[in-house]
This record gives structure tokens, sequence and C-alpha cells, in this order.
């Protein structure tokens, strides 16, 4: 089935007729209204169907669909390609919270992908910014999220030759680097709040490398969401929160979910009082979902890999507004310099 590569393409009735057919067979969709549309890199447009005879069970009047139409959109929509993968072939099967998705597909030739998923604002969700306030008790909420998704794909035999999942984070570490990290972030205003231990952009860069090599083969591993920072949950209508954005997702070691969303999810105050009791809450998760964990004094450790992994990621972000870029460099380069973790680099 041809994928859209325009937005007017993906709300016709005629197309949503073919790509809802799976899911709800004989739809006839034959109204469309327009709703609001975001458009950055990627564009996700909410609009409200009618259908002849009425909706069939299951199937939401108000939906969004996400692609990348937009000049800016079409040199990353390859990236687009691991979030299509993972609602189409394995979201249901970890049973994380996440968007309902309808339809995910994406052609191979032109990575042209397109997502069709029900509109969560509609229901009464809330979809929060990087640095919208979250505390304690929400990021225990969101680590149970995390931990349900590592103990689904924990060493599955299923997902582990799967090409999407290869583990791919030398890619980041590839692309941007050094030059970024000192002249656009640490060099400026934005990177003033960073400890001066941790402001060097030579050494963050040498031990991110060494990160990627040491994770890229590190096991235990399961499937990771790769870029958990609290700007990629929403809220839903009974205040719980649920994942979304999975273009990172792949196989890696747990720790580089959970050290980047504690450090970068909490203030600096609220992470050093409580980290450890949620390092704990995860890791009981885990056991609950049927994975032996690493033990408490191991899993402190591993802790820094991912607050690494976190402030490497938002070193090299360029496009994010200032205000967001300098107050995520300040939580996860505190966390940096707290847990000692650019000495990944030394052994």
């Amino acid at each position: 089935m041809p994928i859209p590569t325009d937005l007017a393409r993906l709300q016709s009735p005629e197309w949503l007729n073919l790509a809802l057919a799976e899911r709800f067979p004989g739809v006839r969709i034959t109204g469309v209204t327009p709703g609001p549309i975001v458009s950055r890199v990627s564009t996700n447009a909410r609009f409200e169907i009618e259908a002849e005879d009425g909706l069939p069970e299951g199937l939401s009047a108000h939906l969004c669909g996400k692609g990348y139409f937009t000049e800016a959109g079409a040199g990353a929509r390859s990236t687009g390609a691991f979030e299509v993968y993972f609602y189409r072939d394995l979201a249901a099967a970890t049973g994380v919270r996440t968007l309902n998705s309808l339809y995910a597909d994406i052609d191979p030739q032109t990575q042209d992908n397109v997502i069709i998923t029900e509109d969560v604002v509609a229901q009464g969700a809330r979809f929060l910014e990087p640095t919208s306030e979250y505390g304690p008790a929400q990021v225990a909420e969101s680590l149970a999220q995390l931990a349900r998704l590592h103990a689904a794909t924990w060493l599955s035999p299923k997902l582990a030759d799967v090409p999407w999942l290869t583990p791919r984070l030398h890619a980041i570490a590839d692309v941007r680097g050094v030059e970024v990290i000192r002249t656009v972030n640490f060099d400026t205003e934005i990177g003033a709040g960073v400890p001066a231990e941790v402001r060097d952009a030579e050494r963050l860069a040498a031990a991110y490398r060494a990160l990627v090599e040491r994770s890229s083969r590190a096991t235990p591993w399961s499937v990771i969401h790769g870029d958990a920072h609290v700007g990629n949950l929403y809220l839903q209508a009974d205040g719980r929160p649920a994942l979304l954005d999975w273009q990172l997702t792949q196989r890696g070691p747990w720790y580089l979910d959970v050290g980047y969303h504690i450090a970068s999810t909490l203030t600096v105050e609220d992470r050093r009082i409580h980290e450890r009791d949620l390092l704990r809450h995860y890791l009981d998760h885990l056991r609950a979902g049927g994975v032996e964990p690493p033990g408490q004094d191991d899993a402190w450790r591993a802790l820094r890999g991912g607050i690494l992994h976190g402030f490497y990621l938002w070193g090299i972000t360029q496009i994010v507004v200032p205000k967001i870029r300098s107050e995520l460099l300040r939580r996860l380069g505190t966390a940096a310099a707290d847990h000692d973790a650019l000495t990944i680099a030394d052994h």
C-alpha cells in the first residue's frame, strides 16, 4: 500500500479506508475534519473522522497522523522508521503505556513512513516539555513503565537478531561531537550551569565513545527507549505517564534509560535525595516482571552510563530552545560530576 508523502493524502477518506481496513474491515470513512498541526522535523496532525453508518467499535473519531512531509523532515524521515517498527511490531507485546497505534508502516525503498494513532489530547492527555515539573513520585511511575519495557524484552531470543534493533549509538557519536558541544553549548551561556570538572567537550566525547563501545556488547540487554527525558512522555487523563517518541529504540543495557531518566527529569536537589530509592524501585519492578535484576551496588555503578548518555545527547543538541538546553545540561552535567561519569573512558 503506498505511503502518503503529504498531509492531504494522509487525511483523505480514500487512503484512511485502506490504512484502517486491516484493523477495521469494511470501514467506510466519509468525512475528515482537520485539526491542529505541529510541524517541526516530523509533522503531527490531529483530525476527526466520520464514517458511513457510524464508526466501528474500537475506532475513535479523534485521530492523529505523524509523518515527515516538510523539507526539513525529508532528511530525517529514516529516523522515523524505528518508531514505525516499534509501534507496528513490538509495542503491543511489551504492554508498555504508549500511544494506541492503528496503523504504522514504511516504504522500504523510499523510507517514507507514517503512523496513525488515537488522539490522546481529545481524551484529556497532556504532553510534557523536557523541563516540565515532574516529581519523584511521577518518576517512580515512569520508571515502572521502563521496567515493563525492559523486562518484556530482556535477552529475548526473538529480538536478538532483529535488524532494526541493532545498537546504533555509534551513529550519534559520529554525526556531531566536540565542535558542537564546545561552541554551541559549553562555551556559551547555555553551558554556564555545567560544573567545571565536566565542562570539557573533548573528554565528554571520549567518554561517550567508550560508553558506546561498552554498551553495544553489554549483556544483559533489552529493548530500550533510548531518549528517556520527560519531554518524551505524556500524562494520560488519569495523570499516569506514558512513553512516546521511539526513534532511538534499540537493543541496549537498561541503565541507558534509567540513569538518563532520573538525572534529566528531576531537579538536582530532588535527584540527590531520591535517586537511590528510585533505582531500588526500578529494580523491584524488573523483578516483578520476571527478571533477576543486578544487585543494588552494581546497578548504582552502572547508573552513570545512562547519565553520560543523556549528558552527551544534550551536549550535541542545537535546535531546542536555549532555556531548555541550559537546564538539561545543568541537571545532567551535575549528575555526571556527582557520579564521576566521565571516568568511564579511563577504565
